[in-house]
């Protein structure tokens, strides 16, 4: 079988399965998602492209744009970015404040909620308007003039926030936070709310499936190092505490959000992009990773 009949198969098969998870209702407006939408779409090196399901409806992506925020920031500091923030996997929930005492105010990863607000104040301090810079950067990969920023979703975690709140003044009073506390938080819940849908997200992607280099018209992203390190990261932390397990099941970097959103990156092949709503104990998309799992299972491509 070809990857779209694969797909086709599986997607029909898990759609059915009994969904254990549960909506991120601790974040209230991604409470109000229809919890049985379920898309898949694939973007290959190849232009072989195949949706299916819900893959053309927008949703928040949540911390799979920590990737991108990351890949921002390390084009600006380059290897200087890792005296900041680690690249081990944390072993503890994406908003843990445990390990920040004992690794003096460095997270242990740039995809915990603690690293990514590292990355943002980074970007704050090296950028003349963050929001807008970050989004004409992600729209500058993507090709794509429409991607944006959800207010919605953006005023609905300020308003419940308090855990990240907490992150960064702990941090601040580490000194690896060198803007104002309130500024910082404001860019972090913006990057979090951007919108895209399936297909969107999987041709973003590509570029770390292509060594760091645009399929729009092949100019370098990141260096094929940078990218080899950002895979790899996303190998490691993609999936908090239950990154051990992606990578034992699925065998491809990937990075997920509480949206219900995963990308997953094969390199020289594919990225696909996975969203069903409602999360597993671990804040994983709880149909997203059974899919991953028989995909690569089925079309016995994965990076081992």
């Amino acid at each position: 079988m070809n990857n779209k009949e694969i797909i086709q198969e599986i997607y029909e098969k898990i759609k059915s399965i009994d969904d254990e998870g549960e909506l991120a209702s601790y974040i209230p407006e991604l409470a109000n998602v229809d919890p049985e939408n379920f898309g898949v779409h694939i973007s290959t090196i190849n232009q072989n492209n195949f949706g299916i399901g819900n893959c053309y409806d927008k949703f928040s992506i949540q911390s799979i744009a920590k990737v991108l925020s990351l890949c921002m920031a390390y084009r600006i500091l380059d290897k200087k970015i890792w005296e900041r923030v680690g690249v081990e996997p944390s072993g503890t929930a994406f908003n843990s404040l445990v390990q920040l005492e004992a690794d003096n105010g460095i997270p242990r990863n740039p995809f915990i909620n603690a690293g990514a607000i590292v990355i943002s104040d980074i970007l704050i301090s090296n950028l003349e308007n963050p929001k807008e810079d970050f989004l004409n950067f992600v729209r500058s990969i993507s090709n794509n003039s429409e991607i944006n920023y959800s207010d919605k979703i953006a005023k609905s975690e300020k308003k419940v926030g308090f855990r990240n709140i907490a992150l960064c003044n702990f941090i601040k009073s580490f000194g690896n936070i060198q803007n104002e506390p309130s500024d910082v938080l404001d860019f972090y819940f913006d990057l979090c709310s951007l919108e895209m849908n399936c297909k969107e997200l999987s041709d973003l992607f590509l570029f770390l499936a292509n060594h760091g280099s645009s399929m729009i018209d092949n100019h370098m992203i990141l260096t094929k190092s940078q990218s080899k390190r950002i895979n790899a990261l996303m190998q490691t932390c993609g999936f908090y505490d239950e990154s051990g397990e992606f990578s034992f099941k699925v065998g491809l970097p990937g990075k997920s959000g509480v949206g219900g959103g995963i990308i997953a990156i094969h390199p020289n092949q594919y990225a696909i992009a996975v969203w069903s709503p409602r999360l597993n104990k671990k804040g994983n998309s709880y149909k997203g990773m059974r899919f991953l799992e028989e995909f690569t299972t089925e079309s016995q491509l994965s990076i081992f």
